[in-house]
Parts: structure tokens; sequence; C-alpha cells
């Protein structure tokens, strides 16, 4: 079995969460090693110099760390998905005498969705640069410092990254493969769970909890999609008096950007993962409003807890920042804003439901032959 490029372009989700975290960390990073070359401070700006050099570092820090475990939960999340859609392919080899790790070793190609990502956000972060160096320093507090390249920041953020990736991909792949011959022949054999209308009731309160049970991983991308959304939207409307307009944009579109892509991800992977639970549902004459209501439903609590703690976390870390990097330098005060929370759970619930109404629809349009032919 020869993985090729077009398989691991599939992986476009890592990618997206890398080239996040590379920009971000490469502004950053860059801003700081420059900012820390500077000389002849002005002892009136030292309070901001030494605050900018501090979040700098905890900005990257932050963003950088949480963005990697993300894409890691994402790698595991694609290849559990791609070795159960190959099961067959992959149970072959190993019954005519392939070793696990002859097996595994394709997979480094997976990291090939980190290079991509890290590469498109080391660029667009440098091509962007000039500006954000502008807007760092707009009140002139600080003198003109120029964009340098520094060349350990590509081996940190590209090179490394890719390696861990692909690494990571082969490791977890030997895992997946200790399963034997032939649970790997019978592939992804989701069993469908049988309707009787003598017991729908029962059915009925059971079946979510079956699908959470069978889809664990994606209660935690469920919920953190609605943790972005929730504190990347809250955060950039609170930070109008605190920092740059732009500074907010950047926080804003990240946040949409992780949001809306592992919420499509999950949802999609919902659907296609319970496909015959609904064609059987439907067989024996449970409305389309029932399946969508006890499969997709199933993972609304989760979603607004998710929302729920993202509101804490940003109010908790811009109030630690601010305490912590800005104490010597004269700024706003900062206190919940109940008008961002406000803004921000009407257009996720707006939001939110939206989309599980688009995916309802799509269960509406599942083909009972082809699904009962898999």
């Amino acid at each position: 079995m020869v993985i090729g490029i077009k398989d691991a372009l599939k992986f476009i989700g890592i990618s997206i969460v890398v080239c996040c975290a590379a920009f971000v960390c490469t502004l950053f990073l860059s801003y700081d090693l420059d900012l820390n070359s500077l000389e002849n401070i002005p002892d009136a700006a030292m309070p901001l110099y030494n605050a900018q050099l501090s979040m700098g570092k905890a900005i990257a820090a932050i963003s950088g760390c949480g963005l990697a475990l993300t894409s890691v939960v994402l790698l595991v999340f694609y290849l559990k998905n791609y070795i159960d859609a190959h099961g067959r392919e992959l149970g072959i080899l190993k019954a005519i005498g392939y070793s696990r790790f002859s097996v595994a070793k394709h997979f480094w190609i997976f990291g090939l969705s980190v290079f991509f990502g890290t590469a498109i956000g080391f660029v667009a972060a440098y091509l962007y640069m000039p500006t954000f160096y502008r807007v760092q320093n707009a009140d002139g507090i600080l003198p003109e410092m120029a964009v340098h390249f520094h060349f350990e920041l590509p081996i940190y953020l590209i090179v490394l990254p890719t390696l861990a990736f692909a690494g990571l991909a082969v490791l977890y792949a030997i895992w997946k493969l200790k399963a034997p011959v032939l649970n790997l022949l019978r592939g992804n054999c989701t069993k469908a769970i049988k309707a009787h209308k003598e017991k729908d009731e029962s059915f009925l309160k059971g079946l979510r909890s079956a699908t959470l049970k069978s889809k664990k991983l994606l209660i935690f991308l469920i919920a953190f999609s609605a943790f972005c959304f929730s504190s990347m939207v809250q955060m950039s409307l609170s930070m109008s008096d605190l920092a740059s307009e732009t500074f907010a944009w950047i926080i804003l579109m990240i946040g949409l950007i992780l949001a809306f892509m592992t919420l499509l991800m999950s949802l999609s992977s919902v659907v296609k993962g319970n496909a015959k639970t609904i064609a059987m549902m439907r067989i024996f004459g449970y409305e389309d409003s029932v399946c969508s209501d006890r499969i997709l439903g199933a993972y609304r609590p989760f979603s607004y807890i998710g929302f729920v703690v993202g509101t804490i976390y940003q109010f908790a870390l811009l109030k630690l920042m601010l305490g912590v990097f800005f104490a010597d330098v004269e700024i706003p005060a900062y206190t919940f804003d109940w008008k961002a929370l406000i803004i921000a759970a009407i257009a996720f619930v707006a939001l939110y439901e939206f989309i599980l109404f688009l995916y309802a629809k799509r269960i509406k349009k599942l083909s009972l032959r082809s699904v009962m032919e898999e």
C-alpha cells in the first residue's frame, strides 16, 4: 500500500491549525527578537518595552502550545479515520508478511500537512510583519525598528514541527497496526443500532449515549470549536481599549477559522460515522428530525459547555496578562465585558444552530441504498 500526496492533502484541517500557530508565533517571536536588539531605550519607555518583551514570549508560548496540542488531537483523529477506512488493505499487507514498521513507515508523508501549513503561516507572517511593527509602535514611544530575518525561526517553526508530526504519525500507525489481521480485514464496520418500535422510548433514550461513546474524540473537538469561538470573539471585542484594532482582527480571524474548521469537520464525521444507524432508523419509520436530534443533538450540551469555558478562559487570560506584563504601564482598567459576551453568545447560538440545521438537511439526502451497500 502506497500512501500518496493526495491522501496527505486530506489532512488540510491540520494544515490550517498549524498555519495559524506559525503565523502568530512568527510575528511575536520575530518582534521580540528585534525588540530585544534595540539600544538606547528612553527611561520613560522602559515599562512598555519590558511589557512587550514579556507579552511576546507569553503569546507565542500560549498560542503555540495550545494550537500544537490541537494539531496532535487532529492528527490522531485523521489517522484513526484513515486506518479504519483502509483497514482491508492494511490487513492484507500484514497477512502476506509485511511487518508493522514496514507498513507504518509510509505514514511519514502525513507530516507534509504540517510542513505546508507552517510554511504558509511563516511566509504570511513575514509579509505582514512591516505593518505589524508599525501598529505595535503606533504611538512612537519606542525607537523605530526594522524587520530582520532570523534563521532559527524556520528551524523551530517549520522543520522541527514537520519532523515531529511525521514521527508521531509513524508511531501512531505502528500502535494501531497491533490489531489482529482479521480485525483489520473487517474494515470500519460500524454496527447499525437496530430500532424496535415496541422499545421506542428506551431505544431513543440510549441512542444519545451510544452515539457519544462511539465517537468520544468528537466530544472534545466540538467543545473545542465552541471554546475557540467564545474565547477569541470575546477577546477581540474586549481589546478595543487595550490593543490595536489590527491585533484584535488577527485574534478574531484565527478564532473563527479554528472554530468553523473544527466544527464542520466534526459534524461531517458524526454524520458519516452514524450513516448506518440513521439508515436503520429511517427504515423503521423514524422521522429525519428525530434522527437529527438524537445524533447531532447529542453533542449540543458539550458545545455550550465549551462556550462557557471559553468565556472564563479569555477573561482569566486577559486579566493575568494585563496584571503581570502591564502592571507598570498606564492602561485602562480591565473588567469583564458583558456586551462582548452577549454579542458572542447570540452569534454563537445563531451560527451553531444554523449549521446543525444544514447538517440535518444533509441527513435527509442520505441515500439508504448507498449506505447499505457500503
